[in-house]
């Protein structure tokens, strides 16, 4: 947006694409703000703008507006407080000789966009959590056409193919606000469009998010969602197996198994020191395993491939490969940097972090070289190729 469009939206009070702050004080604030921009409820199809710095009044606030301020509000983004992410870019504009940061906010391809659980909305001057009918409308606007892989229907699958148990049980408390919940009188088709289970048609059809979260049998529909677990007694692949299975079902069940299995198979090795203190090391820190096997599960390519995350256990590595090569902004020379990522399967990341399998996005890796590190093990590993990434994890001497 230029200056002059910006100048426009300042001065005009009465706008409800305009929300103006004096500071960064109140982040609450902010993300709600930034939130109800993207789910657009009034379907200006044009996006809303943050102006920090100015006074309600739009009276100019003096606002130091320095580096680090901005950083503070691009990191609103991907802190994984406002699901799915929204598309924003942040400067810092001058406008009526006020110096300012200035957030646009475009609005969601995907709504109901939701902070911390909860659907904010905008409407003139009230700014409010949507009720159930604001919620409808917000998830007919979605474009099909231009949806991701994970948000598209399965035609020939249906509700009963849906766990409903699991959805209600592990999902709606882990994904919703608690005054959301107990104040929830909406159905459970309300429930499942409105988290991106089921599409908003007449004949309501599970959708692939559906299916891989709380599906009964995903791999009927899916049939490259699982993982393939392969224990090798020695260095190459044509050593003797010692244990192999496929991990596989609604994805909080497949993570679960998946930490298991690590457990199961981390060799924890026993000191006694000179003063007689118990110092146990394992070969591999469970984190760097946890970090690199989610990453893979949720970055993975699902079309064009049939073929599963694979986590081949060698006696002197670990290697784990995932279908698809980097995506978005994310390329073979910056793959791994701090603050480079990007998204292929957007809701499926929202799940993971809605269930507590990522806690941050964006940090994975460097979790992973941290712990490696700590724990004595070499140096992390990558391979990056077109059509897959290699992580390898050397075993600690």
């Amino acid at each position: 947006m230029n200056d002059e469009e910006l100048e426009v939206l300042l001065s005009d009070l009465e706008s409800d694409r305009v929300e103006r702050k004096a500071s960064i004080s109140d982040k609450g604030k902010l993300c709600d703000a930034i939130c109800a921009f993207a789910n657009d409820l009034p379907n200006h199809q044009k996006p809303g703008v943050l102006f920090i710095g100015v006074n309600d009044n739009g009276s100019c606030a003096n606002l130091h507006i320095d580096d680090k301020l901005l950083l503070t509000l691009s990191s609103l983004r991907s802190d994984g407080n406002i699901l799915p992410f929204p598309s924003m870019i942040v400067q810092k504009r001058t406008i009526c000789r006020c110096e300012l940061a200035v957030v646009i906010v475009e609005p969601s391809d995907a709504p109901p966009v939701r902070f911390n659980g909860r659907v904010c909305v905008r409407v003139g001057p009230r700014r409010a959590t949507a009720t159930a009918e604001e919620e409808r409308r917000l998830a007919e606007k979605r474009r099909s056409k231009d949806l991701p892989f994970d948000l598209r229907s399965i035609a020939f699958a249906s509700l009963d193919d849906l766990d409903l148990d699991l959805f209600r049980r592990v999902y709606l408390p882990s994904s919703l606000a608690i005054e959301v919940l107990e104040e929830n009188q909406r159905s459970v088709e309300q429930q499942l469009t409105a988290l991106r289970f089921a599409t908003v048609e007449p004949l309501l059809k599970p959708t692939i998010l559906g299916v891989l979260v709380i599906g009964n049998d995903p791999r009927q529909f899916v049939p490259c969602a699982y993982v393939q677990f392969l224990r090798i007694d020695g260095s190459e692949l044509t050593d003797p197996i010692k244990d192999q299975k496929e991990i596989g079902g609604p994805l909080p069940d497949l993570l679960r198994m998946l930490d298991e299995t690590f457990q199961a198979h981390i060799s924890v090795a026993t000191d006694i020191t000179a003063s007689a203190v118990e110092i146990r090391q394992p070969d591999y820190p469970i984190v760097a395993l946890q970090q690199l096997a989610r990453n893979a599960v949720m970055h993975r390519t699902f079309e064009g491939t049939n073929a599963p995350v694979r986590i081949t256990w060698f006696n002197d590595r670990i290697e784990i490969q995932n279908p698809g090569g980097p995506f978005g902004q994310v390329n073979r020379q910056n793959f791994g940097q701090p603050a480079i990522t990007d998204y292929r399967n957007p809701h499926l990341a929202e799940a993971m972090k809605n269930l507590g399998y990522v806690q941050r996005f964006g940090v994975g890796i460097q979790l992973a070289r941290q712990q490696l590190q700590k724990n004595g093990n070499p140096p992390l590993e990558f391979v990056v190729e077109d059509s897959y990434v290699l992580a390898m994890l050397r075993r600690r001497p």
